[in-house]
Formats: structure tokens, C-alpha cells, sequence
């Protein structure tokens, strides 16, 4: 009876971490990617959401090839996290703090208002900008705040961005992966149409 007891209350203990926020901020730990799984085409973006080159690719470049290809089933164009300092690092962990059906629109709202929430002079003024824009898209600062402490969710963003650095010699972003092969060309939206269809033909 004591041993019943006992894993009557592991299982409590297990349900009640599933079904409250101090498990559930992590959830979204896999891919974050808009298009075809198994398109021909497959490029990853190594970006950091303080750098203006990356808010500038992702304003104007990416919404051409979203439209151009990633809603025709042509292309899995996949976000990969290079976060350069922590305000960086720290905006990777709102994102994945979102459902991955929100998530997109979360790095939209994040690259379009990058020089508003990033202007604090210190990280506590730029975390509370960045819970502003978490809000949005309804998740609690209880849930932010305990998204920001997951070590293991930090983990997993900084090995990526060891990984790729180590895989890619990554050493500036944006950073555009097409086929496992480092696009070194000018990542305008004209340039990588031609390296696409390439692929296509």
C-alpha cells in the first residue's frame, strides 16, 4: 500500500509539471521553419535579433520568399538561433517561449520593432520590452520570467549557435544556409532567387 502510495504521488507530481507553466515554457524547442519539410530547397538563417542586418533581411528579403516560394511548397526556410549578446540571447528565449504556430509572428513583431525594444540601457529595461511584445501573443510574464531562468533552454540556443559556428565558420550575421552549402553571395532577394532556381530546375 505504501508503495502505491508513493507512485500515486510521482505520477501527481508528473501530471502536475505537464500541465503548468514551470514545464510548458520550454515546449518549443524543435525547428522553427515556414514552408515544404521536405522541400528540394532547404535554407537556415543564422541571425541574432539585435543585428540590423538581420532586421533588415528579414523586413524586406524574407517576405519576398515567403510569398515566392515558401507558400508554393517550394522552400523550408529555417530560423536558426546566433544570438550575439544577451539582450539577443535573451529575445531567442521569448520566441521559443511561444507556440509554434505563433512563433513566426513573434520574430515578425520582434524584427519589426527591433530599435524599440532593444534601446534600454540595461538588460532588466530591455527584458521588460521584450515581455511587452511577449503579451502580445498571450504569454504571461510569470511565463516569460521562467522562460529567461530555463537553463536548458539556454543550452539549447548556444549549442546551436557553437554548432553552426563550428560547422559553417560563422562569423557575422545574417548568415544564409542553402543546402547545407554557406551562401556567400549578396542575400538580396534577387541573388538568392537565382540560387534557388537552380536547385528547382
Amino acid at each position: 500500500m505504501t508503495l502505491l502510495k508513493n507512485n500515486l504521488k510521482k505520477i501527481l507530481i508528473l501530471f502536475f509539471l505537464i500541465f503548468t507553466n514551470s514545464y510548458s515554457y520550454a515546449q518549443n524547442t524543435d525547428e522553427i521553419f515556414v514552408g515544404n519539410e521536405n522541400a528540394k530547397v532547404k535554407i537556415k538563417i543564422y541571425s541574432s535579433y539585435t543585428c540590423p542586418h538581420c532586421a533588415n533581411f528579414h523586413n524586406s528579403v524574407y517576405p519576398k520568399l515567403i510569398k515566392e516560394y515558401a507558400s508554393k511548397d517550394l522552400i523550408k526556410f529555417t530560423f536558426v538561433d546566433f544570438p550575439l549578446d544577451i539582450a539577443a540571447l535573451n529575445a531567442s528565449k521569448i520566441v521559443r517561449c511561444a507556440t509554434k504556430e505563433s512563433s513566426i509572428l513573434l520574430i515578425d513583431e520582434i524584427y519589426k520593432n527591433q530599435s524599440i525594444w532593444s534601446a534600454g540601457d540595461k538588460i532588466q529595461q530591455i527584458n521588460s520590452n521584450l515581455f511587452l511584445i511577449g503579451n502580445k501573443f498571450n504569454l504571461s510574464n510569470e511565463k516569460l520570467s521562467n522562460c529567461l531562468k530555463d537553463k536548458k533552454l539556454e543550452d539549447k540556443i548556444l549549442n546551436d549557435r557553437l554548432e553552426g559556428q563550428k560547422k559553417y565558420s560563422i562569423n557575422s550575421t545574417p548568415t544564409i544556409i542553402i543546402n547545407e552549402k554557406k551562401y556567400e553571395g549578396n542575400a538580396s532577394f534577387e541573388d538568392l532567387s537565382k540560387e534557388i532556381l537552380k536547385i528547382l530546375k
